[in-house]
């Protein structure tokens, strides 16, 4: 059944063929050893990509944009319409799906939205789906390559971290303090002692089992695998109320957008094996950015030291980073008071970054906070080092 047909009949119940990946995160994670057999078995009985899949284009950005830049881990996208001015870097989620996320579709963009509020220069980390080559590659080539792309910019930049795209570019700025202007954070997992069902499930699988699935894959993790085990659990209402207005009255271009999210859904990225580790155990499991533990390209990390400004996004109905955790990371935060902003939307995880309402809402307050004269960020930014 497709998407747009479970959301012409919401009354009825996910069936638990259509939606098992859904269920399984919502799920108390008792069945740990069930889990981890079923993912292995996937493995052990790998399926060639459908037919269907081989044939069809990739999907078209929104924007018009150039690739500024190709690296191993990424291609920088440059959406700027002026070659001066404030930079922005959109640091989209690399976990599963494509950064098409952050430019969606004509209203569900948030670079559409971030033009419109008259932003010039905009950049997007379009990260690359993981080829054998790239089975070594860690969080800090992650981290390398990002700090490449920032330099090719211009530093210091603003930075938008977009869900895990959040954690990595909260590390960014805590490891290369004077590149990065300001920082928002939206529906960022930061400090996982915030409970949510994405932590809870890491919590509760053997660290072996994930061992064991970077073995089974090679050195790298099957995005068609993941998406069944490890799949955001986002439900039907939480896409129907990110694309709500357009896709109401079952109008030809309502469907074609529904189909273009299925398309999005399915086009999942395969992750290098170390990286994979890494964050899971890491970010996930120890919670070692929150408690000071992170070590990001040989300097221990001290969000404490972070004084930048900052603005934290969070979904009031959000499952995969709730509002708790999202706003958590104020408090690990050395940004002063004054420098702080927050701001909930009452939506999930998706609206988030391609809902009408938040995008013409919290988008917008973002967009005048980041336009905001007379900073005296320099007087609040640590000096370079040495």
């Amino acid at each position: 059944m497709s998407l747009s047909e479970k959301l012409e009949r919401p009354e009825e119940k996910p069936s638990a063929d259509t939606d098992w990946a859904v269920q399984t995160l919502l799920w108390p994670m008792a069945a740990t050893r069930l889990a981890l057999e079923a993912y292995l078995h996937w493995f052990a009985h790998r399926e060639p990509t459908p037919p269907e899949q081989q044939s069809e284009p990739p999907l078209s950005w929104t924007t018009p944009n150039v690739i500024a830049l190709q690296l191993a881990s990424m291609r920088l996208r440059d959406f700027s319409r002026k070659e001066t001015g404030q930079p922005l870097l959109i640091c989209a989620p690399f976990s599963l799906h494509e950064a098409l996320i952050a430019d969606f579709a004509p209203g569900h963009s948030l670079v559409e939205a971030l033009q419109q509020g008259g932003l010039d220069r905009i950049y997007v980390t379009d990260w690359c789906s993981a080829k054998p080559e790239m089975r070594y590659l860690s969080i800090d080539s992650y981290l390398a390559d990002l700090n490449v792309a920032v330099d090719d910019i211009g530093a210091p930049v603003d930075l938008i971290g977009l869900c895990q795209g959040g954690w990595l570019s909260l590390v960014y700025a805590a490891r290369f303090p004077h590149k990065v202007r300001r920082l928002v954070l939206a529906g960022a997992p930061v400090d996982v002692s915030a409970p949510s069902e994405l932590s809870r499930m890491v919590a509760s699988v053997p660290k072996e089992a994930f061992d064991e699935l970077v073995h089974q894959g090679e050195g790298i993790i099957s995005g068609r695998h993941t998406l069944r085990f490890w799949s955001m659990p986002v439900t039907l209402h939480d896409v129907a109320a990110a694309l709500q207005r357009d896709v109401a009255d079952g109008s030809e271009q309502g469907n074609a957008l529904l189909a273009r999210f299925e398309r999005w859904d399915r086009e999942v990225l395969d992750l290098p094996g170390t990286f994979y580790l890494e964050a899971t155990n890491w970010i996930f499991r120890e919670n070692r950015i929150a408690e000071g533990r992170f070590i990001a390209l040989g300097r221990q990390i001290d969000l404490a030291e972070v004084t930048v400004p900052v603005f934290l996004l969070a979904g009031e109905r959000d499952i995969v980073v709730p509002l708790d955790q999202a706003l958590a990371t104020a408090r690990l935060l050395g940004t002063p008071p004054q420098r702080l902003e927050q701001a909930s939307e009452p939506c999930g995880h998706l609206g988030l970054f391609m809902g009408r309402e938040s995008l013409g809402r919290s988008w917008r307050r973002i967009i005048h906070w980041l336009q905001a004269g007379g900073d005296d960020i320099a007087e609040l930014r640590p000096k370079i080092r040495a």
